[in-house]
């Protein structure tokens, strides 16, 4: 990997950090540890980061406050969580406070590898693309969510609601990845209950009827965890 990626490891358990950015560093990242959350703000200040991972439960200052203190600095740095806790608040809490993904401990390292190899190469993308990026090709559908129309080549347009706009694009973001589903929900929705989640399904399912004349276009529910939107080339 050219230009050896920058990331910062806040991680309270100090054997488990140390281990953690030795596999880090053998795969070619250039890491930088910090023990607690106070040491991780001011080590992030003084550096820029390809993308943080954060230990949630830390002395001091925890993970969700870091996370806060970075968003204020930089909106757009990836962040993962590292966290001892699976309950659903937990991660939407995450989540809210600009999480890009999260991992329970204990975790396969391999997995948080391919987590964070994933994301810096999703933002690679987004940046070489013009920052209000509005308009993405679909296989042949043309979404345009600033206008608000889904065309089908040479169809007229189909005009979509604000809600199935948001919701598309941002699949159309994560194409052939996984776009979590309470990152929908608290994006698009501002919160995750029982009806934000079924009218959120009702949304999917309205788009997977406009899709459906694109056989190479399939939205898939990845059950527990989001949609996919896949794209064959």
């Amino acid at each position: 990997m050219e230009n050896n990626k920058k990331i910062l490891l806040v991680e309270d358990d100090q054997n488990f950090g140390i281990v953690l950015r030795e596999f880090l560093t053998l795969n070619d990242f250039e890491v930088t540890l910090a023990k607690n959350g106070m040491e991780g703000f001011e080590k992030f200040k003084k550096d820029n980061f390809d993308l943080c991972i954060l230990d949630v439960m830390m002395p001091y200052k925890d993970g969700y406050t870091l996370a806060k203190e970075i968003r204020e600095k930089n909106k757009d740095v990836p962040l993962i969580f590292l966290t001892a806790k699976s309950m659903k608040e937990d991660v939407l809490k995450g989540y809210k406070v600009g999480a890009d993904d999260y991992l329970n401990k204990p975790f396969d390292s391999d997995v948080l590898l391919m987590k964070v190899k994933a994301i810096i190469q999703r933002k690679a993308a987004e940046n070489k693309n013009e920052p209000a990026k509005f308009e993405f090709q679909i296989g042949r559908f043309l979404l345009n969510s600033k206008l608000r129309y889904l065309k089908f080549e040479n169809n007229e347009p189909i005009k979509l609601s604000p809600k199935e706009s948001e919701l598309l694009k941002m699949m159309a973001v994560y194409e052939n990845d996984l776009m979590p589903r309470e990152l929908a929900l608290t994006k698009i929705w501002r919160e995750d209950n029982y009806f934000t989640s079924r009218s959120m399904d009702v949304y999917i399912a309205k788009l997977r009827k406009y899709l459906k004349e694109e056989p190479n276009v399939e939205i898939l529910n990845i059950h527990g965890e989001g949609f996919r939107l896949v794209v064959k080339k």
